[in-house]
């Protein structure tokens, strides 16, 4: 896409945008920095624009799932004690990440940690795939990746502790 047609779809849809995610957020700062991005994807994305819908409500779709995106990390990244660790939470250990000594104990113990133990837990944690996603790389079933994830988990609060 020619620079100028950019800058104009970015002067045009800009505003709209803006208000759109400033609306959903309700914070000026990250409102700013989600449409910065939003506008970078579309930059990125713009010959994927099939034009099945408005070009506005394409825009803006992507602004809501980049938010989205963008507030599901920070959820995750919420501070907690180790001795909060709950084994049954699939999100506990990947809290922890946060904390940047914690996050470098569990890196550390993810190196030593045996396969298929740290390739599993890595891609539920740091991947974000699911259970089903992890099993067909695996060639295995949910079963078995929910199984290995939960023993991983096990595994690490035992070297954490």
């Amino acid at each position: 896409m020619p620079v100028q047609e950019f800058e104009t779809l970015y002067k045009n849809y800009y505003p709209q945008v803006y208000r759109y995610v400033l609306k959903l957020c309700g914070d000026e700062v990250l409102a700013e920095e989600i449409t910065q991005e939003t506008f970078f994807k579309v930059l990125k994305n713009v010959d994927n624009f099939k034009g099945e819908c408005k070009f506005s409500v394409w825009v803006c779709q992507i602004a809501k799932n980049t938010l989205y995106t963008h507030l599901k990390k920070k959820k995750r990244l919420a501070d907690f004690s180790v001795e909060s660790l709950d084994i049954e939470s699939d999100e506990s250990i990947e809290k922890l990440v946060v904390d940047k000594d914690m996050a470098l104990k569990i890196h550390e113990v993810l190196h030593v940690l045996e396969e298929p133990y740290r390739e599993v837990f890595w891609m539920r944690t740091f991947g974000e795939l699911s259970f089903l996603e992890i099993a067909r790389i695996h060639k295995k079933t949910e079963s078995w990746a929910r199984v290995t994830y939960h023993r991983a988990k096990i595994k690490i609060k035992e070297e954490l502790e």
